[in-house]
């Protein structure tokens, strides 16, 4: 049976979903070399997730040298057979990296996966030379693997404290609490090659490609990850997995509020709390001047701000703790709270500047999954983010807190100062509620919109234009994706979700739908 990885090749090369410095090309079979490697990326140092070697393609800065140079069918058996000598004899703890034959332009490659290991950290002998039998500890320093340094070495050793809460076990669940339709949505979604020709594998083979389960073969058990992301109810296993959008007409001293709480799968629930978000309370502000004719067009509050707060809240958070993310918005601010507050390490003078960098995050599985989903980046950015889209929509810098037991973190977003102003009130009013009443008439949902701007097969940024959206992010999250799963378009490519040749199309429910 032909071995796959939880990842597109094409992806891979052009480093799409993988950072650089998580990847690693060598034209040939080198064992010394990716023995090293291979033990740098199971030491997952920085919490990144492990990396890639990509034997049968030559590196030159950093970048793969194509065409690749490709290795032969006999070369590739007899590296897998040494791969696994190695992983037994010359790495202790034994580590055995996952591996899959590639044919990439008319050459066939081998990729290596080595995810984070969960008995970090691990040694390996300095050289394979029988006369020495010298033993290291391996990291990845941006894109090289070194020798550990003591200091370094001392890191090493806590990290084998702990494994990572989303990477442990869930011994109370079983290989049925995962969804199968959820996972092929998921590859399907990123586009995997795992995706395709499923009937040949059954759910534990696939759990364990994309490492959500694990263990002996007569024992298999999903992990904390997996069922956050491929559970329909995460918070059987995990109580308050959930976000709460609570919204204030009269601020928070008024007797009004109205509450909306979202549950399931992280993703999904993230993806939600962010379109009812941004259907309901954000809103374009638009300001005509008598001494010009451009208007003044601003938000009252950014989306792209709110998202990033609201990804950073899912990704950070601590699930051991039975409080959900909560979002209270009111006419004046939007505040995202969840717990706990951020690592010891990062000082709040440097997080308020957007200059704060810390690569022991507490849940590195799940920033995995939400960088495949393009939601966040993992790389410390969310905050810069946050304030580069608050300071171009001309609103006030957003407010970062927490306390010294860094019990919770918060971030408050406050509405742009022109928003509350009597004259723009008064059209914001207006223009909102023939907006708001023309939908409650028609009943058009934006999926419904798109049905109706989709002609034959078009692009994504025709749609767009059709649509007279300017955010692309804002169009995908909710215009495209409701409409995909809703079953109204289609890909014309599905196997390919990210092709340069994409185009979307009406299916028969959708054309029923607009008729």
């Amino acid at each position: 049976m032909e071995t796959k990885l939880p990842i597109n090749i094409n992806d891979l090369l052009s480093k799409r979903t993988v950072e650089s410095e998580r990847i690693e090309y060598k034209s040939g079979w080198n064992p010394e070399s990716i023995l090293h490697s291979i033990c740098a990326f199971a030491n997952d140092f920085h919490n990144l997730g492990g990396g890639y070697i990509v034997i049968g393609i030559e590196e030159q800065n950093g970048q793969p040298v194509l065409p690749p140079a490709g290795l032969k069918s006999e070369q590739i058996d007899r590296i897998q057979k040494e791969l696994l000598n190695l992983g037994h004899s010359a790495i202790v703890p034994a580590y055995h990296p996952l591996s899959a034959v590639y044919r990439y332009m008319d050459k066939d490659i081998l990729v290596l996966w080595a995810p984070g290991g969960e008995s970090r950290p691990y040694k390996s002998k300095t050289t394979l030379s029988d006369k020495k039998n010298e033993w290291a500890w391996y990291i990845r320093k941006h894109t090289s693997t070194k020798k550990a340094t003591a200091d370094e070495e001392h890191e090493l050793m806590g990290l084998a404290a702990s494994v990572p809460f989303d990477d442990r076990y869930r011994l109370s669940a079983s290989m049925q609490d995962l969804s199968p339709r959820l996972i092929q949505d998921y590859l399907k979604l990123i586009g995997s090659e795992l995706a395709t020709g499923q009937e040949a594998f059954n759910i534990d083979d696939i759990s364990r490609r994309m490492n959500i389960a694990g263990g002996p073969v007569e024992a298999i058990c999903p992990k904390n990850v997996g069922l956050l992301f491929f559970n329909e109810a995460p918070a059987h296993f995990f109580p308050a997995t959930q976000i709460d959008v609570v919204y204030f007409p009269d601020g928070p001293a008024g007797d009004r509020f109205e509450e909306k709480i979202f549950s399931g799968p992280l993703d999904k629930i993230t993806r939600d709390a962010l379109s009812y978000i941004n259907r309901n309370y954000i809103k374009e502000i638009v300001i005509k001047h008598d001494d010009r004719a451009e208007a003044q067009r601003f938000w009252n509050f950014p989306f792209a701000a709110v998202e990033e707060a609201v990804v950073n809240a899912v990704y950070h958070r601590s699930y051991e703790i039975r409080e959900p993310i909560e979002i209270r918005i009111t006419p004046e601010e939007l505040v995202v709270l969840s717990f706990p507050g951020p690592d010891r390490s990062i000082r709040l003078p440097d997080l308020q500047q957007g200059k704060a960098v810390s690569r022991r995050y507490r849940n590195r599985r799940i920033g995995e999954f939400l960088k495949e989903l393009d939601l966040t980046e993992g790389r410390s950015t969310g905050v810069p983010k946050i304030l580069r889209a608050m300071n171009k929509n001309g609103s006030p810098p957003p407010i970062f807190d927490t306390d010294e037991e860094r019990s919770f973190f918060l971030t408050r977003l406050s509405v742009h100062p022109n928003a509350l102003t009597p004259e723009v009130t008064t059209e914001v009013t207006t223009e909102v509620t023939t907006e708001v009443t023309t939908e409650v008439t028609t009943e058009v949902t934006p999926e419904e919109r798109l049905c109706r701007a989709l002609k034959g097969e078009m692009t994504r940024v025709q749609l767009q234009q059709a649509l007279g959206l300017k955010n692309a992010e804002h169009f995908r999250i909710n215009f495209l994706l409701p409409a995909l799963n809703a079953g109204l378009v289609a890909m014309t490519i599905p196997d390919k979700p990210r092709s340069s040749k994409q185009r979307y199309t009406l299916t028969a429910a959708g054309k029923k739908r607009i008729a």
